[in-house]
This record gives C-alpha cells, structure tokens and sequence, in this order.
C-alpha cells in the first residue's frame, strides 16, 4: 500500500487508516485477526478515541507485539488541562503502551470548544506537557467546523488536522476545501475522514450499518471514486473509511491497487452524482 509523508514530521502513513472503531464491539479473537490482516495488506496508520466504545481495550490487546511497526493516534474531547491528562493516561493504560505518535484534540466544534481548549489551564497545555513528557511524539485536533479549525490553525502550531473531506461536502455546502488550501499552505499533516460519506440517514431509514451516523458510500466504483478525490487533494496524507469492517474491508482493497489522481472528467462525474444529496454538514 502507498505511503505518504505527513506533513513536516518525516513519518510515512499507509494512505487507508485504520480507525478504531472497526473493533468496537468485537470479539478480541476476531479484533486481533482483524488488526493483524490491515498490517499484512499494509496499513500502519492507526486511530482511535475513548469513545469509540472498547476500541482502546480491543485494539490495546490486538497491537500487542505489532506496535512498534504502526503509528499510533489517539485523541481527548475532554477541553481542560486536567481532564485531557487524565484521559490520555488512561487511553495510554487501555492500549497497553507507553507512549502515542500521535495525540489529539478530539472534535473541535464550538468557540467554547477553542475557547478552553486554547485557554489558561486548557487542553493544549496537556498536548504540550504531554509531548515534553514523551507521552506523545507529535500533536494535533480533528474538527467538525471550518471556523473553529481555522481559528485553531491560526492560534498554535499543530503537527496535523484530522478534517471532514468529502466530495459531497466539498460541492454541496462548500466545506472543506478551506481547510485543504490552508493546511497545504502550513505544510501541515492532514488526515481526511468521511471520505466515503454520502448523506445524512432519512428519518426512517433503516441503518444499514450501525456504526455510521450517515450512509456511507458502499458501491464499490463509487467508493473507490470518493477515495480517490479525498486523497487526489493537496497535502493528504491518509484517509480513514467508515467504522463499520465491511466498508473498511472495501477500502482496504481500493488501498492496495496502485494510486491513480483523480481526473477532471471523474470530478465533474462527483458533481453530478452529489446533485439532490444534503451533505452531512451545513454549508460554510
């Protein structure tokens, strides 16, 4: 599988991350096969977070042996110094390491969000602290509001930006190709998720997968299509699929075949297909 640079960090990531919520719910048997054929297909890029159920407990068991061949990430939605310490320390204990590649602010939506997170005894003097510690190598944030992510990339000088980049969001509601310009412009490591989003779930539709707060893309062409405009776009580095293992399975192959950009004709394509379809978050 294709490995990029992130950012200015120097480390190479698998361009399909893992995310652990694939796991959560799993029988750790099943965890363990499920995170030791991602290895072998080649994936190195892991990430997961508190809330993702008992994904923690499930991937620590899973990596035991195999963590000094991936890259770690974690994340804290908790916005104070304290808390974010706290949680950290626990995620630590729950993957059964020593230490994250990788640690972030989880979420980021809200001015009271950046607000204490930013602010005296805030969640980005935990990031700090911790990556002095070496309880983390680099440090980042993942964000649902395109202010808030570009208030964040103006205030402190992040290693990476977990973001919402989707071909739907990007032509519907004009969210994110913001952010793209300017992390590219920072040289910041970016990581997309959503990628292979579509829209939101009608009221009473059924949820074909349960791990998806929106459906997903699941038509194979397509997915392949969506993934390959999310990581066509300037400075990203991986995307991370659904939670769901079935659509992680789908991505995982499209990973495996060599990477083509995507082309204007497969664009205008996208534009076509997102007419009609409400994008999973407002328009900016």
């Amino acid at each position: 599988m294709e490995k990029r640079i992130l950012g200015k960090t120097g480390e190479k990531l698998s361009i399909i991350g893992f995310g652990g919520i694939v796991v959560s719910g799993m029988e750790q048997s099943k965890a363990n096969d499920t995170v030791a054929e991602a290895i072998d297909r080649g994936v190195n890029y892991f990430d997961v977070a508190p809330t993702y159920g008992d994904a923690e407990q499930k991937l620590g068991y899973a990596l035991e042996g195999k963590r000094n061949s991936i890259f770690l990430a974690c994340k804290a939605e908790e916005r104070t110094k304290e808390g974010t310490l706290r949680q950290l320390e626990q995620s630590l204990k729950n993957l059964r390491t020593d230490h994250f590649d990788l640690y972030q602010l989880h979420s980021m939506t809200t001015q009271e969000d950046f607000d204490v997170a930013m602010g005296p005894n805030g969640a980005v003097e935990a990031l700090v602290e911790a990556k002095k510690k070496g309880l983390t190598r680099y440090i980042g944030f993942s964000a649902h509001s395109v202010e808030i992510a570009l208030k964040l990339i103006d205030a402190f000088d992040f290693d990476t930006i977990l973001f919402p980049t989707n071909w739907v969001n990007f032509f519907n509601s004009n969210f994110g190709p913001q952010m793209v310009q300017k992390a590219a412009e920072k040289g910041m490591g970016y990581l997309a998720i959503k990628a292979m989003a579509m829209t939101p779930w009608a009221e009473n539709e059924t949820r074909t997968y349960p791990n998806c707060w929106y459906k997903p893309v699941d038509d194979p062409g397509l997915a392949a299509i969506a993934l390959r405009f999310t990581l066509s776009q300037p400075n990203v580095t991986a995307a991370i699929p659904p939670g769901d293992p079935a659509l992680f399975k789908l991505a995982l192959s499209f990973g495996e075949k060599p990477f083509v950009k995507i082309t204007e004709e497969e664009v205008e394509y996208l534009k076509q297909r997102s007419k009609g379809l409400k994008p999973i978050f407002p328009e900016h």
